[in-house]
């Protein structure tokens, strides 16, 4: 890895893990998840990075993809609440995620995911095994009375990709290939008191351009611009809104005719089951580098 691409990937990290706090910091009762994710998406930007993905807030059941319109009136309560942030820095990715329990009364699924988090960073270093990472995890998920979410996973970061290879399993899945030195990986563990499996459900308001085709509409032809310049990483459509008005609406239409972009719906637990998340970028070393810890 260059010292360039080392320094913007240590960058990004330090930025995504002080905007996942400041994140936190605001997740309370009453306090709007709109206002929550622009106010990070905003710091993220006064800090010298981009959002790498939309800010994610999902509640309960809702394991990720949780991102709001600039309509949305959803106000916290007595949830479990993940937190997704993603800080992009010359497109090199710091990914992090927490969760907080207004509830009061599921901290042990809380700390089961922070806890596999912590047991599988401790065994990161070059030569490990992508499915001993899983094994950690679900035994330590098992351990707190919980299941792991089989059917979401860590994965490697790339330049402009946020799902690169590695996928990082959150059980053994009998992978045994090796992590190598300077690989940048993210895992995450996904907790849950349901089944462990999930699905998707409900409108779609993460997106990301999977191909450009020519289009008719010249406001389409500039939302496809901006599309563009995000360089192939997730996007909302509340971005897209704050600069055309209503007319992104339009374009959004004809580039999803015209299968230009990919949609991303909330990914909720089959059984309607609870889900906590925790998550670490992480430089795989012999004593590895949590570049998104604070």
């Amino acid at each position: 890895m260059e010292k360039s691409q080392l320094e913007s990937y240590t960058k990004a990290g330090k930025i995504a893990g002080q905007v996942r706090e400041y994140g936190k910091s605001m997740i309370k009762p009453g306090a709007s998840v709109l206002e929550i994710v622009e106010k990070i998406e905003d710091k993220i930007k006064e800090l010298g990075g981009e959002p790498a993905f939309p800010a994610q807030i999902s509640l309960n059941e809702t394991a990720a993809h949780y991102c709001p319109d600039e309509n949305d009136k959803t106000i916290l309560k007595d949830e479990v609440i993940c937190l997704d942030v993603g800080v992009s820095v010359d497109g090199f990715i710091g990914d992090t995620a927490c969760t907080v329990d207004l509830s009061g009364n599921n901290s042990k699924l809380v700390l089961a995911s922070e806890e596999a988090l912590k047991n599988a960073i401790a065994i990161v270093k070059p030569g490990v095994k992508i499915c001993e990472i899983g094994r950690v995890i679900k035994e330590t998920i098992t351990e707190h009375g919980f299941r792991p979410v089989k059917n979401l996973s860590g994965h490697g970061l790339d330049q402009y990709n946020i799902h690169d290879f590695p996928t990082i399993p959150n059980y053994d899945n009998e992978d045994d290939t090796e992590l190598e030195e300077n690989q940048v990986i993210a895992i995450e563990p996904f907790a849950t008191t349901g089944i462990g499996m999930i699905g998707e459900k409900g409108f779609a308001n993460v997106f990301q351009l999977v191909q450009i085709r020519p289009v008719r509409s010249s406001i389409t032809r500039e939302v496809l611009e901006e599309i563009a310049s995000y360089n192939g990483m997730p996007f909302t459509l509340r971005w897209l809104t704050k600069k055309f008005g209503m007319k992104a609406r339009f374009a959004m239409k004809e580039l999803k005719n015209l299968e230009c972009i990919k949609e991303y719906p909330p990914l909720v637990e089959k059984s309607n089951g609870l889900v906590s998340q925790a998550e670490h970028t992480i430089l795989v070393k012999e004593n590895p580098v949590v570049l998104t810890e604070v």
